[in-house]
């Protein structure tokens, strides 16, 4: 089981990211999730190869608009970037690396294990 201190908030990134892993349990989620940072991905390649700014908000409403619709819809709970916003952003790229080398299937059961 996971300690946190007194006040509740988490103190490392070792203990945030199985409550991220736990806050993302739903595929649907995970796959918004994936999908809107490939494409807030792709907006800052486009930004850094054209130097067209727009691509810099669009990037972060594509990121981030998926996967609020994840949570707000799906989940049915608050995005971790409310109170954690760089672990939060951190662990959006952990997730995308770990989807897409197919190995986030055994973080999900070893997070669920640990409630």
């Amino acid at each position: 089981m996971i300690q946190s201190n007194p006040d509740n908030r988490l103190k490392s990134f070792e203990e945030f990211w199985p409550f991220y892993v736990r806050e993302h349990s739903h595929p649907t989620n995970r796959t918004l999730h994936f999908i809107g940072s490939t494409f807030g991905l792709v907006c800052l390649m486009v930004l850094l190869g054209t130097g067209i700014l727009w691509f810099f908000p669009l990037g972060l409403l594509l990121g981030y608009g998926f996967a609020w619709i994840g949570h707000f819809f799906i989940e049915r709970n608050k995005p971790a970037s409310f109170k954690y916003p760089f672990w939060s952003f951190c662990a959006d790229w952990k997730m995308w690396a770990l989807i897409l080398t197919d190995k986030m299937e055994p973080e999900i059961r070893r997070a669920t294990e640990q409630v």
